[in-house]
């Protein structure tokens, strides 16, 4: 293999200690090794950086294992080359494996140029990624606190669900602070209703007649002050990520005109695949990264599998919830291509291939700063239309007929 970097360094990152593998020769020269062991507190990564730069190393490998490169990454990042790769590609052959042997492993994968990079985003998306990671935590721990009350109520025998649309808008919190008083009959609390709910007065009384007992107004207290705080913690982390999209405002208004890209799904695509799109070799290489496109998996020219390959799954998650949401926008392409999709493959496939589009829409819009433009829904019928008559025309073309193709109404 031939040699590409002539000083570089392998680590090898644990929780606790960094085993650093140094390599320093000429092309063709067998290199000088050094290997080190420091610990991971910050004046021990940071004697790490200085002994690096002391030897010329300009290239440093690491594998993306756990969060505990992280902080290494930080350290180092401005003063080398890092390369962080994929712990799965750059597996070792089996055989004598300690922390040094791996730590050698990477120095000497760097060194020969064998270590293809993951995509680390700058700084200010690191943090903006970390904050909106976080955000879809919170929301999803908000939906599992939704459905343990629902679960309550049912078992007190309060069918409010079955009435109401929506248990936690503004009617159904203030009927669950009533049932938690209890000092209200279920025809009083019915009256809370607004809006159009007020139209169902007598089915909500009806609803509300359950058999709440103490343990059901301690838990409803203790769940429902668990949503309003969640609420609240949603609400402050929304501001915060607002501030940091102000740098990204155009390419945030841009992404925003895909169908079923709201405000959090585009500040999701800006943070996990940040505004530079020079750094995919291509669409496709965006669209496999995130795992959104076919597997392949093909063995004596047989192809086995077409599942979809393992991506990033905060980027797959938040993309697949956008392609359900564009398949509700009436007169787009998106909604057309979905139904059409889900009829012949199921709506878990068709989701998956609507995510697909939205990404690469994404990846154009940002790479060239062009607006959506939307095909439509009558685009597919077109060129259903021009297929057919492309194929009946080859086909009597080959019979040995001469076709000239007039539309009706000039003939």
């Amino acid at each position: 293999m031939q040699v590409i970097i002539e000083r570089c360094a392998g680590l090898d990152v644990h929780q606790e200690t960094v085993v650093a593998c140094m390599l320093v020769g000429m092309p063709g020269l067998r290199p000088r090794k050094e290997i080190r062991t420091f610990g991971t507190m910050t004046r021990d990564l940071e004697a790490l950086s200085g002994w690096l730069k002391a030897a010329g190393v300009t290239h440093v490998g690491m594998e993306s294992t756990g969060v505990y490169w992280r902080p290494v990454y930080a350290i180092l990042e401005g003063h080398f080359e890092l390369i962080v790769g994929n712990a799965r590609h750059i597996r070792n052959v089996p055989g004598r494996k300690t922390d040094v042997k791996d730590s050698e492993w990477i120095a000497d994968l760097v060194r020969h140029g064998l270590i293809a990079r993951s995509f680390v985003p700058p700084k200010p998306l690191r943090g903006m990624r970390e904050l909106l990671r976080y955000r879809r935590k919170l929301v999803e721990t908000q939906a599992a606190e939704r459905n343990r009350l629902l679960k309550l109520l049912e078992s007190a025998n309060i069918k409010l669900a079955s009435v109401a649309s929506d248990v936690f808008g503004v009617s159904g919190r203030a009927m669950l602070r009533a049932l938690i008083l209890g000092t209200a009959s279920p025809a009083e609390m019915a009256t809370l209703a607004k809006g159009r709910l007020r139209r169902k007065h007598a089915e909500l009384a009806w609803a509300l007649d359950g058999r709440i007992e103490d343990h059901h107004r301690f838990l409803l207290t203790l769940q429902l002050r668990r949503l309003e705080a969640a609420d609240q913690d949603i609400s402050a982390l929304d501001q915060h990520i607002a501030v940091q999209l102000e740098p990204y405002h155009a390419q945030h208004t841009l992404l925003m005109q895909i169908p079923g890209v709201d405000w959090v799904v585009a500040a999701v695509l800006i943070a996990e695949i940040g505004v530079d799109m020079s750094i995919f070799h291509s669409v496709h290489h965006l669209a496999a990264w995130a795992g959104v496109c076919p597997g392949s998996y093909e063995s004596a020219g047989r192809q086995k599998s077409a599942r979809a390959r393992k991506g990033n799954v905060h980027l797959r998650t938040i993309l697949v919830g956008a392609a359900t949401s564009a398949s509700r926008t009436k007169g787009s392409y998106l909604k057309d291509k979905f139904y059409r999709l889900k009829a012949r493959r199921g709506a878990l496939r068709a989701a998956l291939a609507i995510a697909h589009k939205i990404l690469v829409a994404a990846y154009h819009m940002l790479a060239k700063g062009v607006p959506y433009k939307d095909l439509g829904e009558a685009y597919l019928d077109q060129i259903g239309h021009t297929r057919t008559l492309r194929n009946l025309k080859r086909r009597l073309e080959r019979l040995g007929y001469h076709v000239i193709l007039e539309p009706a109404a000039a003939a």
